[in-house]
């Protein structure tokens, strides 16, 4: 499986993600630069946290507008696998391809520790590795990372199991306390914690490689 991690100006994760996917699952992978046009020969792929434009107007908001948006929206179009992680989060939400939107922590104050997660549906290409209701450590670092939806649009969340994970204790003031959704096809998840900081015990926490490890196990089953 060959992965593209998409970096923008401000993007500071984007090696993490690299190095994830190259030695935590052994996988192909490429860095593809924002004013590139196309991601073919890419199975997957991926939008690493950071400060997109520095954040400037509103997180995700000025990176929408990149050459390679069109690629990465064909690419949930067409079923393929995206995973937006911290301002790869924020990004889809503006995008509209996830649902919700990522606004100012409850305290008003940047978070940067390691956080307990548990596990909402284990039926998606990003979770099919863990068990349902199973505890994750996975650090998180944000501003903005307080999810935010409509009562109407939270119901549909969850009739539509799209809520991946949730935080044990409420860091930021999201709804449900909310860490992570997918769409309603299961192909585009978002999340604020950074498993791509978790895939080896020396980082502290090995609780993200079975993300990682999920996406290959079900890309391999739809490919047999």
């Amino acid at each position: 499986m060959k992965f593209a991690v998409v970096n923008f100006p401000g993007s500071n994760c984007d090696m993490d993600l690299f190095y994830a996917i190259r030695d935590g699952i052994k996988q192909e992978v490429e860095l593809v630069d924002y004013r590139q046009t196309s991601l073919a020969g890419f199975d997957g792929v991926l939008i690493p946290g950071g400060f997109s434009y520095g954040d400037y107007l509103r997180s995700g908001a000025i990176a929408v507008h990149a050459p390679i948006i069109s690629e990465i929206i064909r690419f949930a179009d067409e079923g393929k696998i995206v995973l937006g992680i911290c301002n790869g989060f924020q990004i889809l939400t503006e995008l509209h391809l996830l649902p919700g939107a990522l606004i100012r922590n409850e305290k008003g104050r940047f978070i940067c520790e390691t956080v307990t997660l548990q596990v909402e549906n284990t039926d998606t290409p990003f979770t099919n590795q863990y068990q349902l209701g199973e505890q994750m450590r996975i650090p998180v670092a944000h501003g903005e990372g307080r999810y935010f939806c409509d009562d109407k649009t939270l119901q549909e969340l969850k009739e539509n199991k799209q809520i991946a994970f949730k935080y044990t204790e409420n860091i930021n003031g999201s709804v449900d306390r909310i860490a992570g959704v997918t769409n309603k096809q299961k192909n585009v998840l978002g999340m604020m914690p950074h498993p791509e900081r978790a895939i080896e015990d020396i980082l502290g926490s090995d609780d993200g490689l079975k993300l990682f490890q999920s996406i290959i196990n079900y890309q391999v089953r739809v490919n047999n």
